[in-house]
């Protein structure tokens, strides 16, 4: 036992109702959706704006949209994008193209149009899904012809609705509902997926197959695809369900309101959730009063989020009345700042501990524990069958004392197979021996509880989502009167980190941070808008000439965080 706390020194602080090396199945979420379809038939599966489904409804739904998606080419390997919001399209589709042995390709809702292209065209998505909703549809349809995408399926957002709220959405937002082209055979309505005879039966699909292309800066800042396989998607959910010895097979309502496009989402609400018989509390859009009133509703008892989220549940007066049937949060995708974790405590009664995963990890590698001995500051410890250890960032092979400083390593089953079509960005991402270097900056304890302190990726995590400074710059760059921009992660009590823009322009141009502000808006997402956009005179450089963010990032750190 000693050699093993020795090896492993989590084990000394360890839940003692959690083993850490216990078995981690190896199977496919085919495997996992159809037996919840077994085991839960009857129990309700989806609720939407207070319409709900059950287990046998949706898993009649995935039969036929899986055969529609047949008739349209789709089969082994196709990879299909879902440029979805949280709806029971969204769920449908995925657990459809996963039947035919597809590949799911996650697209951010929010993305511009050049994103959405550069994503498929890297990708090589040949079939899109999508809602009839402005701007998303528009965007979607100017893939079509361009590269991969061959057909596009367009879901009747308001048909999700309740036939009340669906007639109200009608009248109300008709200016966002965009009619796709009757004239186009490459575009197909959802309905006509849902006419086709069910397809009950699914292609071989091996643990080890590709099951999800998911986007990210990965160790660079520079956005590609971890390629997730089915076992490693399946060991997360197990592993994450093993933490949380307090969820109960078939009695859970869990609220998603964290975006199944989103990794964090995907693992611990949708895959983890569907496995254990769990009802999906299911809304659109992060948008706090609705989510009170949700809450108020439909009483979740699982709740998991990014601070941004719970803090502004807290903000906006959420009491212990509203939050009293919540039993299980992780918060994760950014630091939780220890004054949430008290509040949201406090309001709640329930324990809301920190977690840390990235993409690459499918994504949930660290925890705190839900009960008993909990660091607030850290990262937790390592998840069930997750070895961790701090390397040196110069030489990844070799690990450091406890106490020291050095860069985070992974192992386990949830690791990625790799990035897509990118070999040489899998091999520097990889230690010698085949851990994944997380690319962040820790030390860890006696105990195992490690506590980041930098990263060494350039990379800004605003409400947990991925920023990269350089599309940020790129953008900027566009304007004629720019001669030099870079791009920084500023606290930012709210959001974590949101983007800091720098910029010097031409000598005599008349340009105002306002135009800036207006030419970028067309070019980014509302999550990559820089919070604060100076013009200086000078930028600060390295020696060779080179632009320092270093300084910069000095300086924001030095101010106080209510004025950052």
């Amino acid at each position: 036992m000693a050699s093993e706390v020795a090896a492993f020194p989590w084990l000394r602080r360890y839940p003692p109702n959690i083993a850490w090396d216990q078995p981690i199945p190896s199977e496919t979420l085919v495997d996992v959706f159809d037996a919840a379809l077994a085991r839960f038939a009857e129990r309700p599966c989806l609720e939407f704006m207070g319409r709900r489904w059950s287990y046998a409804e949706i898993g009649a739904q995935v039969a036929c949209v899986a055969a529609g998606l047949r008739q349209l080419g789709v089969a082994k390997g196709t990879r299909v994008g879902l440029c979805l919001p949280n709806t029971p399209f969204y769920v449908v589709a995925y657990f459809a193209a996963l039947r035919l042995g597809a590949v799911v390709v996650n697209f951010n809702p929010l993305y511009t149009a050049a994103e959405m292209a550069a994503q498929a065209a890297d990708s090589g998505a040949e079939v899109m899904i999508g809602p009839d909703l402005d701007p998303i549809l528009p965007r979607l349809l100017g893939l079509l012809g361009q590269g991969s995408v061959q057909r596009l399926v367009v879901c009747r957002f308001a048909d999700a609705l309740p036939w009340l709220k669906r007639i109200g959405f009608r009248l109300t937002q008709r200016r966002r509902i965009v009619a796709p082209p009757a004239d186009d055979a490459r575009v197909v309505a959802w309905d006509t997926l849902l006419q086709a005879p069910p397809l009950h039966a699914h292609a071989e699909v091996a643990p080890e197959d590709l099951a999800v292309l998911q986007y990210t800066g990965g160790t660079t800042g520079t956005p590609k695809a971890a390629m997730l396989s089915h076992a490693n998607l399946t060991a997360n959910l197990h592993q994450v369900h093993a933490w949380a010895p307090v969820y109960r097979a078939g009695q859970e309502r869990v609220l998603a309101v964290l975006p199944f496009f989103h990794v964090f989402a995907l693992t611990t609400v949708l895959n983890a959730g569907i496995a254990w018989g769990s009802e999906l509390i299911m809304l659109p859009r992060f948008e706090v009063g609705l989510l009170l009133k949700t809450l108020r509703r439909t009483r979740p008892t699982v709740f998991h989020g990014v601070p941004t989220l719970f803090k502004a549940v807290l903000d906006h007066g959420a009491t212990p009345a509203d939050l009293a049937s919540v039993k299980l949060c992780i918060s994760g995708g950014a630091p939780l700042p220890l004054e949430v974790k008290r509040a949201f405590d406090a309001a709640s009664g329930c324990n809301l501990v920190e977690g840390y995963g990235l993409t690459e990890a499918s994504p949930v590698c660290f925890c705190n524990p839900l009960q008993g001995e909990n660091h607030a500051g850290t990262i937790g410890l390592p998840l069930p069958a997750v070895r961790a250890e701090i390397r040196s960032p110069d030489e990844p092979g070799m690990a450091l004392p406890l106490g020291e400083r050095g860069e985070l390593c992974l192992a386990g089953p949830n690791i990625m197979v790799g990035y897509w079509g990118r070999p040489e960005d899998t091999a520097r991402s990889f230690t010698p021996d085949g851990m994944l270097r997380t690319g962040d900056i820790g030390i860890m304890d006696e105990d195992g509880f490690v506590t980041l302190v930098d990263r060494l990726k350039d990379l800004i995590i605003c409400s947990g989502y991925n920023v990269y400074p350089r599309t940020i710059e790129e953008a900027l760059y566009t304007h004629p009167a720019v001669v030099a921009a870079t791009v920084v992660g500023m606290p930012d009590a709210y959001r974590g980190e949101s983007p800091a823009a720098f910029v010097q322009v031409q000598p005599g141009a008349a340009v105002t941070v306002d135009e800036l502000l207006a030419h970028l808006k067309a070019r980014l997402n509302p999550i990559e808008m820089p919070r604060l956009l100076e013009i200086r005179a000078e930028l600060p450089r390295t020696a060779v000439g080179k632009l320092s963010k270093k300084e910069l990032k000095a300086e924001l750190l030095a101010k106080p965080r209510e004025a950052a």
